[in-house]
């Protein structure tokens, strides 16, 4: 389908499903989610020259992000530095440092500023009572930067922001990063399964996941230019679920497989991997799912917010 006419259909679809739109049937909605994760899945969100991006509303559907509230966001900034600002501007300049485009849109003190705002959210007596198992962590700033670049408004971005990490992976922002080392765990036990060979040639140089994927399973691949590519790849995940990333990580070593099998030194080129494109590693990632048992994809679908 053109890109014009994908574009008008996702335009359509994503009207009556505005989550204020109380009027249409639950029957409705689930039929207009399921078409839009269709079309995310084989087509990819179409851009168009002159016409806003469809990314923005398709993120907040699939994050269920309803309200913007802007007076808490506004209170939060207002409380300035936290007491994580030192290692949040230990992380901040040099976020997505060589991707230009990024730096072109995306300024420092935007991403302190969000970030702030979370650590005080987080921080807040309200979550404390509710003992949430997160805090500010090393990483968290490259999973801001593509809600900063994608969100027309820092206060979408925060919102979106806040809601992935409460919601979606809060186990990844524990201070000992539980669910990224358990999605490396994962990452190994899926690889054996779906490929036994390069799983022993990796482990026979003593290349387990914790070693060579930790960056790419923290940040949902997020670290891996270039951030066009790693928004596509973003589209999927918060379409069809963050724990594929694990797969998405096994997709990238599929695609590099013949070199990895004839390296002596596969760390080498582990150590920088080759530069997303995201089509290929979601259809090989689809390709994949059919080849977990069942017990070890439903660890896979809890890993990131069930301990």
């Amino acid at each position: 389908m053109p890109s014009t006419d994908l574009y008008e259909t996702l335009s359509s679809l994503l009207n009556p499903l505005s989550l204020s739109g109380r009027h249409r049937s639950t029957s409705e909605i689930s039929d207009g989610l399921k078409r839009i994760r269709r079309i995310v899945l084989t087509e990819g969100i179409p851009e168009v020259a002159g016409k806003p991006s469809l990314r923005p509303k398709i993120w907040k559907l699939m994050l269920k992000v309803e309200n913007l509230n802007a007076e808490d966001y506004l209170r939060w900034v207002s409380m300035g530095p936290s007491s994580d600002s030192h290692k949040i501007k230990n992380d901040t300049f040099r976020t997505l440092a060589t991707d230009t485009q990024f730096k072109g849109k995306v300024k420092e003190d935007m991403l302190i500023r969000l970030l702030e705002a979370f650590v005080w959210k987080i921080t807040s007596s309200e979550l404390e009572d509710e003992g949430q198992p997160f805090k500010y962590v090393q990483g968290m700033n490259v999973l801001s930067a593509p809600f900063l670049y994608a969100m027309p408004s820092q206060l979408e971005a925060f919102a979106c922001f806040s809601t992935f990490i409460e919601n979606g992976c809060p186990l990844y922002v524990q201070p000992s990063l539980k669910g990224v080392h358990e999605g490396l765990k994962l990452l190994d036990k899926c690889l054996e399964i779906v490929d036994q060979e390069l799983y022993d040639q990796l482990s026979s140089k003593n290349l387990k996941a914790e070693i060579y994927a930790f960056p790419s399973v923290m940040t949902l691949c997020a670290c891996t230019p270039p951030l066009e590519e790693v928004l596509k790849l973003w589209d999927f995940l918060l379409a069809f679920g963050l724990h594929l990333n694990v797969l998405c990580v096994i997709a990238q070593l599929l695609l590099m497989r013949q070199e990895l099998m004839d390296s002596p030194s596969p760390m080498k080129i582990l150590r920088t991997f080759p530069p997303l494109d995201a089509r290929p590693i979601i259809g090989i990632t689809v390709a994949l799912v059919k080849d977990i048992p069942e017990d070890l994809y439903r660890e896979l679908v809890n890993h990131p917010f069930t301990a």
